[in-house]
Formats: structure tokens, C-alpha cells, sequence
């Protein structure tokens, strides 16, 4: 067998960066530096990471997240009310393995959706499905949905993905079927999946946002309990000084 079939049979098998990488040593005879272990070794790496380079790519796409967070451009100091070193615990993603929530709350401005999806970015980068949501955009998508028939299916979407970021949560006040579609969700994610709620609104002030008293307990009892807390404090970033 010549060298073209083989990379024509890689390729066929769907190991693109595999067969890439293979022509590329054929043509500057570079796999004669590497012993019999070391090529096939060297071929399956780069094969694993361009797969994991597009699943990253799929999940961020997935996600549709507003802005390009990074962690890197979180700015941590005494004025914001974040202290780094509770954050850099967060960024771990310990909190998705034990199916926590992050509830960020704090004045127009101050960054809440930025640290948000910051950590939404980061779970994609460790193969974690994400999706970043505007809660009363996803309410009036949902609403829809319980007519022509399709709710169940928008559900499980929301509900199934292993990180949900509601963003600008209490903006609006709930109808009956908001507060329907709420308490489906997160009691369908409660003890299984995480979110990570932002907020103007105070935590103190939820419960009367949300309404009806028994589903407003219900949710908040879900949400709260296993949730850890920022609460955001200082000046606008948006008006020039620090980057949103």
C-alpha cells in the first residue's frame, strides 16, 4: 500500500487531522526522526486535539453567549466586592460536578453578566454543553412553545445542558405561565445540572418578582440552597474606564 492510499484511507475514516499531519512528515521525511512508538503516538495527539478543538468550537456556537468573557480579563479588587480567590474556585467548574448554582447580583453595569459568561466560556473549554440565555427572551420563546406543541422538546433542551446562564433575571414580572416555565426548569435541573442566575434585582426581592407564593418558595428553595453568592458592587464599567 502507497503512501496516498493510506492517507486517503485515514481520511475516509474521518481522521482528517490525522491524515494532514501524516502527509506533512511523508513529504519532509520528519517521521524518520521518531521511533515506531513515538509517529502513531504523535499522529493520535494531534487527531485528539483537533476533535477536542471542535467540540469546543461547537459548544461555544451552541451557547450563544453575548459577549467574548475571558477569564483573564476579570478584574478583582476590594471597591467590586469579588474576591479572587473564591472566584478562582469557581473557575475550577467544582461547582458543576456537584450541581451547584451561582447567583450574581449587582447594580446596572458592574459586570455581572461578563463574570457570568467568563465562566460559561470556561465550561466549554472543558467540554461542558452550555447555553447562555436572556431570561425574559427565553420566557417569550417558551411561551409559544406551550401552544403549538413543541414545549417538551424546548425543555429538555434548556433542562438537559449541563450549564444554563440566565441573564437579567427579575427584569420583568412573571405571569402564570413564566412562573410555570421557571419552575419546570429549574425543578427539572435541581440536583442534576447548574445554572448560574445574574440579576439588578436582590435575592431579598425574588420572591415577590416571581409571585404566588407556594411556586415562588419552591423555586427559590431549589435555587438557593446550593447556590453560591456574588454580590457585585461599584461603579458602572460601561462608562470607559474598565473593559465590560
Amino acid at each position: 500500500m502507497n503512501s496516498n492510499q493510506t492517507i486517503e484511507k485515514l481520511r475516509s475514516m474521518r481522521l482528517s487531522a490525522m491524515a494532514e499531519l501524516h502527509g506533512q512528515h511523508l513529504a519532509g521525511n520528519a517521521y524518520q526522526k521518531c521511533t515506531p512508538d513515538e509517529y502513531p503516538a504523535l499522529l493520535t495527539d494531534s487527531e485528539w486535539e483537533d476533535r477536542q478543538n471542535k467540540k469546543i468550537m461547537r459548544l461555544m456556537k451552541k451557547a450563544t453567549f453575548k459577549q467574548q468573557a475571558d477569564m483573564g480579563e476579570i478584574i478583582f479588587s476590594e471597591h467590586r466586592n469579588l474576591d479572587g480567590n473564591m472566584f478562582n474556585r469557581l473557575s475550577t467548574l467544582q461547582f458543576l460536578k456537584q450541581s451547584e448554582n451561582i447567583i450574581i447580583t449587582g447594580a446596572s453595569g458592574v459586570g455581572k453578566s461578563f463574570l457570568s459568561q467568563a465562566i460559561g466560556r470556561q465550561a466549554c473549554q472543558m467540554g461542558y454543553s452550555t447555553i447562555y440565555q436572556v431570561t425574559a427572551r427565553m420566557f417569550n420563546k417558551m411561551k409559544p412553545a406551550k401552544v403549538d406543541g413543541t414545549y417538551i422538546k424546548e425543555l429538555k433542551k434548556t433542562s438537559s445542558t449541563q450549564l444554563l446562564l440566565l441573564d437579567d433575571f427579575g427584569l420583568q414580572g412573571m405571569d402564570n405561565t413564566a412562573r410555570e416555565v421557571l419552575m419546570d426548569i429549574i425543578d427539572e435541573r435541581h440536583g442534576k445540572a447548574s445554572t448560574i442566575i445574574s440579576s439588578q434585582i436582590p435575592v431579598s426581592a425574588w420572591y415577590d418578582i416571581i409571585g404566588e407564593g407556594t411556586i415562588a418558595d419552591a423555586i427559590l428553595d431549589r435555587l438557593l440552597n446550593s447556590s453560591h453568592r456574588i454580590d457585585l458592587k461599584g461603579e458602572s464599567l460601561r462608562k470607559g474606564m474598565l473593559k465590560q
